[in-house]
C-alpha cells in the first residue's frame, strides 16, 4: 500500500493545530472547491496531513493522518461534498513558513504556491522528504 502526502489549510482563528490536538480526531468538513473535494475523495486510510496555518502565520505546523476516507459533509445536504476524519499526529518544533518554503530548493513546484487559495492540494513524495527535514 503506497501512502501519499497531502497539505490541508485552515485559518488558526477558526480552527488551528492545537484544537486537532485536544480534539484527537476531527471531520474536514466545510471543503466548497470542486478541485479540493476531488483531492479530498482521493485521500486513503493512513495517508498523512501536513497542516498549514494561513492567515498571519502561514507556515506549516504540523501533521495529522487520514482515519476515515470520504463521506457526506455533514455540514450540507448537497451529496456533492465530502469529508474526512482526521487525527493529530504532531506539532512541529520549527514550523515551516511561507517565506522559507518560497526560497527552497525542492519546494519551488509545490502546490501551495502554484495555487494558493486551495484548501486542500497533494504533495510530492519529494517535497514531503524536502518539508520533514526542514521541520526537524
Amino acid at each position: 500500500m503506497t501512502m501519499s502526502y497531502w497539505l490541508i489549510k485552515s485559518d488558526p482563528e477558526t480552527y488551528s493545530l492545537d484544537n486537532l490536538e485536544k480534539d484527537k480526531i476531527t471531520i474536514w468538513d466545510g471543503v466548497r472547491n470542486a478541485q479540493a473535494r476531488n483531492y479530498l475523495k482521493q485521500m486513503k486510510f493512513g495517508d498523512t496531513l501536513f497542516f498549514y496555518h494561513s492567515g498571519d502565520d502561514k507556515s506549516i505546523v504540523g501533521l495529522a493522518e487520514v482515519v476515515e476516507e470520504f463521506f457526506q459533509d455533514p455540514t450540507t445536504d448537497d451529496n456533492r461534498w465530502v469529508a474526512v476524519k482526521v487525527k493529530f499526529q504532531k506539532k512541529f518544533k520549527n514550523p515551516l513558513s511561507l517565506a522559507v518554503i518560497k526560497n527552497t530548493v525542492g519546494l519551488e513546484n509545490i502546490q501551495l504556491l502554484k495555487q494558493s487559495r486551495l484548501s486542500v492540494m497533494p504533495i510530492t513524495d519529494k517535497e514531503a522528504k524536502t518539508i520533514l527535514s526542514l521541520t526537524k
